[in-house]
């Protein structure tokens, strides 16, 4: 059975880019997928919660602290889908087919003690500072073109 078009549902999700003085971009490897996939920050909106209140909460429930200046929103709003196997896993993954995502870029103004990935419920396991140009080839194969979109919207910023 296919799914109609008019049907499909993507959770709404704010996208967190936060680059440090080198113009690096903050990644982390997730703690619940074995690929050893690099990712920014990312996170739901809750309801009757504005994208931009949505990524100061992520930024601060993902990497622990809001120490950054907003630069840069993205005119657009990415959508793709969760392959199957992983919706399965997902406490969402029975009402979405996937995601669809407004993009915020920040300047990191703290430094890197600031940042700790060992929060109150943590996603990532570890995290570091990415070349741009390694973002597209070390995110998960499903996400690569909402990489290549937001890297295109955002490139004046780099």
């Amino acid at each position: 059975m296919s799914i109609d078009l008019k049907e499909k549902k993507y959770r709404k999700c704010v996208g967190i880019m936060i680059l440090n003085q080198e113009k690096k971009i903050l990644v982390g490897k997730r703690i619940d997928h074995p690929s050893g996939f690099w990712q920014m920050p990312q996170g739901g909106i809750d309801n009757n919660e504005e994208p931009e209140e949505a990524v100061w909460r992520e930024m601060k429930e993902e990497i622990g602290t809001n120490k950054a200046k907003l630069i840069k929103v993205s005119e657009q709003w990415i959508s793709y889908d969760i392959p199957q196997k992983t919706l399965n896993t997902l406490p969402w993954g029975k009402k979405y087919i996937g995601q669809t995502q407004k993009w915020f870029a920040f300047k990191f103004t703290g430094d890197n003690k600031d940042i700790d990935v060992g929060t109150k419920n943590p996603e990532f396991s570890e995290w570091k500072w990415a070349e741009m140009s390694t973002m597209v080839d070390n995110i998960v194969p499903f996400k690569r073109d909402v990489y290549s979109k937001i890297l295109k919207e955002f490139k004046d910023i780099f």
